[in-house]
């Protein structure tokens, strides 16, 4: 099952703990393009449930500013259903749902957002997820887990808890392969991969973190998601086409139309010859360009 709705174009998503009035009431000027309002690490458990009461104003505050909201849910499951209770809303876009483990995880949690939009008079689908994949179990089916609901959006490594279940550091080596299960699990189910190789506590380099994102956006993903403000500006301005990138995909795409418009088969561009999968890279470059010009 693959997403039935369009997909959204962000580049940037920032965790703001939802409990925080002045984190919250700054949210909508850091520049990202959707805030995640935390209710899980960031969170302490004698606070959960002030945290859980202030979504849907917090969430009515951001949205009201034009951005995209998100709710990061608890795992265990009774805190999970009394999160889902309190955040289903209008304005609130997303529950991203921590350590999703199997299909059968994701399909209950998007059973019980069935019930409670029907309660709440929403359209049915209103609410979309994204699943954070945190344990070996969860990739090992991350196929299924990819195609386990239409609500589903994306798919992220949660590379902290990840590395802990694993044994390992959360170094670049280490979690690379990962990172690639994910971004092509994602791509076979038609939904997106965010994220990068690395650890996503370490934000005081901020030259390694641009670096981090550019391969990111070389290897498949279409965005990430960050917990300090300093990390949205390049988040916004990695994951999209460079003027270079823009201009030599018109020009290839030119060069390719005017071969085929003189019959030939084959055409060249900057040394080199255009095929179809280069085609195709071209015009998703000039299609993402659009999308967040």
């Amino acid at each position: 099952m693959t997403a039935s709705h369009p997909l959204p174009a962000w580049r940037s998503a920032l965790f703001v703990p939802a409990h925080v009035e002045k984190f919250v009431a700054k949210a909508h000027t850091r520049g990202a393009d959707a805030i995640i309002l935390d209710l899980e690490d960031s969170v302490p458990l004698p606070e959960k449930a002030s945290a859980r009461g202030a979504v849907p104003g917090a969430a009515a505050q951001i949205a009201g500013h034009g951005l995209d909201v998100l709710v990061r849910i608890n795992r265990p499951w009774r805190l999970a259903v009394r999160d889902l209770e309190a955040s289903i809303c209008a304005q609130v876009h997303t529950i991203a749902v921590p350590k999703v483990a199997s299909a059968d995880h994701l399909a209950f949690i998007a059973e019980i957002i069935d019930e409670i939009e029907i309660d709440k008079g929403l359209t049915p689908g209103h609410t979309k997820l994204l699943a954070f994949i945190e344990g070996v179990g969860g990739l090992a089916q991350v196929d299924a887990i990819a195609r386990a609901s239409s609500r589903l959006i994306g798919l992220f490594l949660g590379a902290e808890d990840f590395s802990a279940e694993v044994g390992m550091q959360p170094t670049a080596e280490g979690l690379f392969g990962p990172n690639q299960q994910i971004v092509f699990a994602a791509r076979r189910a038609g939904i997106l991969p965010f994220g990068f190789v690395g650890s996503i506590a370490d934000y005081s380099d901020l030259d390694a973190f641009r670096a981090r994102i550019r391969q990111a956006r070389a290897l498949g993903f279409v965005g990430a998601l960050g917990i300090h403000p300093s990390q949205v500006g390049i988040m916004n301005e990695e994951f999209v086409p460079s003027a270079e990138e823009v201009d030599h995909a018109r020009g290839l795409l030119a060069a390719y139309e005017q071969a085929l418009a003189e019959g030939r088969g084959a055409a060249a561009y900057q040394g080199k010859m255009i095929d179809a999968p280069v085609v195709a890279r071209a015009r998703e470059v000039l299609r993402t360009h659009a999308a967040r010009a």
